[in-house]
């Protein structure tokens, strides 16, 4: 069976009804111009007796320039704003293969792999210890990280458990804490990811997201470190 080579593109006709109608509304506009054609036919047919007030027209032309001006700068600022999407979009794509830092004490563990993070305290840290557990809260391993200075410091494990056997692949929690300033505190922790992809978007859709391994999409401006995988 033949298919009949006079199918039209549907998404060709969009375009062109799109364009159309865009030269249909700019038709309609009223550009700077058409305003100052206006303005001289008013004073050509005003009332010799009555004639435009100068503040009255003053004020027109004011207004109009207003306007002129504001659609102008949301012109430069959205011609401004696809720039710049585009530019981080170039910048992301070189992040797949990558690891990124992410806001969240979750990561991914990889068929014999190991998990990475970072716990950060801005006061030096006693007795660290950290907990590894899977995402129902179940105890895989603890590690002890003894005493730490303040600031980031890193974490990583091996993927076993405390008897020394290898854990299947999937995400895991880290939990982490220490005695700062004499007391027994939770530490933020923030793990590593793979970048797996790339999504683009425009700004207002929440712009680049990176899709991670195993841990769904986060937006690249939320990203707080990018590292060598």
């Amino acid at each position: 069976m033949s298919i009949s080579s006079t199918t039209t593109d549907p998404l060709a006709n969009s375009r062109w009804d799109t364009q159309e109608t865009v030269e249909a509304a700019n038709n309609n506009a009223l550009d700077q111009e058409d305003f100052l054609a206006l303005l001289t036919k008013q004073l050509a047919y005003q009332d010799p007796f009555k004639p435009v007030d100068n503040d009255q027209m003053i004020s027109q032309m004011a207004s109009f320039a207003t306007v002129d001006g504001i659609n102008s700068m949301a012109e430069q600022f959205g011609s401004l704003n696809e720039i710049m999407t585009s530019s981080q979009a170039l910048q992301a794509s070189t992040l797949v293969g990558q690891k990124v830092l992410v806001p969240s004490d979750t990561g991914y563990l990889a068929a014999g792999g190991t998990m990475e993070g970072v716990l950060t305290s801005s006061e030096n840290m006693k007795n660290v210890t950290v907990r590894i557990e899977d995402e129902s809260g179940q105890l895989i391993k603890t590690i002890d990280m003894k005493d730490l200075a303040a600031g980031n410091n890193k974490i990583t494990w091996d993927g076993t458990n405390n008897a020394g056997e290898a854990v299947k692949e999937g995400n895991y929690v880290f939990k982490a804490q220490a005695l700062v300033g004499g007391e027994r505190v939770d530490l933020a922790v923030a793990a590593y990811a793979s970048v797996d992809s790339v999504t683009l978007g425009s700004a207002a859709s929440g712009g680049v997201v990176l899709n991670l391994q195993g841990l769904g999409g986060i937006r690249l401006s939320d990203v707080l470190e990018v590292a060598k995988a």
